[in-house]
């Protein structure tokens, strides 16, 4: 595959390149299996829909054609679950979770880690991170009957900003 340069201009980066070196959706490190696409969150409502209403330009129109988003601030009734689930972005600064190539943290890393950008360094930190989630996977399960969506709700959301499906636990 011929690399593709990306060029970023929007809110929170202007200038900013990089290169798909990897076919879409395909050729993720070794343990790294998100259970659901970009595109799939979107659809389904994270991050209250304000998280990627600048960045249509960057991704494939088709992850935005039946996104939840809002315009003006963010809804945290555009999530799935109905429940503000999220920390400011702040607050990912201050614990320093946030790497210069994506100011918006992990949801940015992981869209441009789905269209085949590379970062080894920065791709097995995020990694990291999406591994040690899971260990709320097993506290709704512990927690709540099978499939029964009213139960932990604020966890469940949060599963689902990290591409976990937590519709299926």
């Amino acid at each position: 595959m011929k690399p593709k340069t990306v060029r970023v201009h929007d809110k929170m980066q202007r200038g900013y390149t990089y290169d798909v070196v990897a076919l879409p959706g395909r050729d993720f490190a070794k343990g790294f299996e998100p259970e659901l696409t970009p595109a799939e969150m979107l659809r389904l409502g994270v991050f209250g829909g304000k998280y990627m209403t600048d960045c249509g330009r960057e991704f494939p129109k088709s992850w935005f054609a039946r996104a939840k988003l809002s315009a003006k601030r963010r809804d945290p009734s555009l999530n799935f679950f109905g429940v503000d689930a999220s920390q400011p972005l702040s607050l990912w600064r201050k614990k320093g979770w946030l790497h210069p190539d994506d100011p918006r943290g992990w949801f940015q890393w992981y869209c441009r880690y789905y269209i085949g950008r590379r970062l080894p360094e920065e791709d097995a930190r995020q990694i990291r991170r999406w591994k040690q989630i899971k260990r709320h996977v097993a506290q709704v399960r512990r927690n709540c009957e099978e499939v029964n969506l009213s139960c932990r709700k604020r966890q469940r959301q949060a599963l689902l900003h990290w591409a976990y499906d937590s519709r299926k636990i």
